[in-house]
């Protein structure tokens, strides 16, 4: 069963990074929030264009989810067919400059984090190691 990234924020202890990371959690709502900060009010399907890459399904969970929190709010005109349009509400406008200090701090640190991550380990590991230190 899938969990509720919004249930119990504040049941962790009044670690506000934590609660925070956990209010944002998963692979998709920053890039939401991102298109949302840039272009301000769009329809799912113009959300769908700018994330080829999610369903529809997880797109719908995601934008409720952020809307139940307070940071997106969801307007649906009473026509045919239907129009949903999706923008931020002031709380999740609020959340720029964490968006900007996290994008400068991709642009500044990612190479660094890839060329780590491709780098052998510095310590040993394996069978092989294994074997050294039990000689």
């Amino acid at each position: 069963m899938a969990r509720d990234t919004n249930a119990g924020l504040s049941d962790l202890g009044g670690c506000q990074i934590e609660a925070t990371l956990q209010l944002l959690d998963g692979k998709w709502k920053g890039v939401i929030l991102h298109h949302l900060l840039k272009d301000e009010v769009l329809r799912f399907n113009e959300l769908v264009k700018r994330l080829p890459s999610i369903t529809h399904r997880m797109l719908s969970k995601q934008l409720r989810d952020m809307e139940v929190a307070g940071l997106v709010a969801r307007t649906v005109y009473p026509v045919v067919p239907p129009r949903v349009d999706y923008s931020l509400t002031p709380l999740g406008r609020s959340l720029e400059p964490v968006l900007q200090a996290i994008g400068r701090w991709g642009q500044e640190n990612l190479v660094a984090v890839e060329d780590a991550a491709l780098k052998p380990s510095e310590s040993p590991t394996g069978s092989a190691a294994i074997m050294r230190s039990a000689a």
